[in-house]
């Protein structure tokens, strides 16, 4: 396959997957099996300051005025609040930013909550919505920042209960897809793949940096195992990617065709129509 064409390919992927794709993987190096909470929660204040007051000020500027006065109302009350009332209006105030799709905001709040909860639910909840707002956002600057959160929400989880699965998963997802250690996250991947082998998450993941790294005979047992379990329009799109870049065109195409079924969305399917019309050529 020509050059040009594997470009044009990875090149939408690294649309698709945002910091992952974009990795310098020059450096990769192997680390140890975790990393203590104490650690990351040194690197995270090492990074840029981001607080709960800055999130949501920018994230108000995607609310309208009626439900930005009421978030306000609550953030104002919560100043003056004592407890049990403080506690339950950081839950409330939670809930506003997660029922208006603000991953960062809600991360901040749900945090404070974990700190008083301390319980495992509440930090792989953390985790996850910092995972999302590092995923999300577009300025670069934080992302550093919400990428360490996160790194320390899910250690603590797995502080909590070593043997979680979704704390390791969520862990390792960090370390690949927003630290300049990705190796570290592998490892962590590649030990919940070893318990739980169709692992979804683990498995796309895992699937990503193997098309990232030029591995896509490797890819393609990956984003098999995810298939096994979900029918992800992302995962029947990345196995389309690795048959491409091994040359089979036959496969390629089945899988492409079947990821524009599954998405249903009008400008992915008319990329999808461009690849395969370059396949069939």
């Amino acid at each position: 396959m020509i050059k040009g064409k594997q470009i044009a390919v990875i090149g939408l992927v690294v649309v698709l997957m945002g910091l992952l794709l974009s990795l310098n993987i020059k450096g990769l190096k192997k680390g140890e099996e975790g990393q203590h909470s104490g650690e990351a929660a040194e690197k995270a204040s090492q990074l840029p300051m981001v607080s709960v007051e800055s999130v949501s000020t920018t994230a108000k500027q995607a609310l309208n005025a009626n439900l930005s006065d009421q978030i306000s109302s609550l953030e104002s009350s919560i100043k003056s609040a004592g407890e049990p009332e403080r506690f339950s209006l950081l839950k409330q105030i939670a809930q506003k930013w997660d029922d208006v799709n603000q991953p960062a905001p809600s991360a901040f709040y749900n945090e404070q909550i974990a700190e008083k909860e301390n319980t495992l639910s509440a930090w792989l909840k953390t985790g996850d919505l910092f995972s999302s707002a590092y995923s999300s956002t577009k300025d670069t600057l934080i992302q550093p920042a919400l990428v360490a959160k996160a790194l320390v929400s899910y250690q603590k989880a797995l502080d909590l209960n070593p043997k979680s699965l979704d704390a390791k998963t969520g862990l390792g997802v960090a370390y690949v897809s927003g630290t300049p250690e990705p190796m570290k996250g592998i490892t962590l991947l590649l030990e919940v793949v070893k318990e739980d082998p169709k692992n979804v998450k683990a498995n796309l993941n895992l699937g990503l940096f193997s098309i990232k790294s030029g591995q896509f005979d490797k890819g393609v047992i990956r984003f098999k195992n995810v298939l096994e379990k979900q029918q992800l329009p992302d995962a029947w799109f990345y196995l389309a990617t690795c048959y491409e870049n091994l040359g089979q065109k036959k496969e390629a195409i089945q899988a492409y065709e079947t990821s524009k079924t599954l998405a249903a969305d009008p400008g992915f399917s008319t990329y999808i129509d461009q690849r395969i019309q370059t396949l069939k050529k």
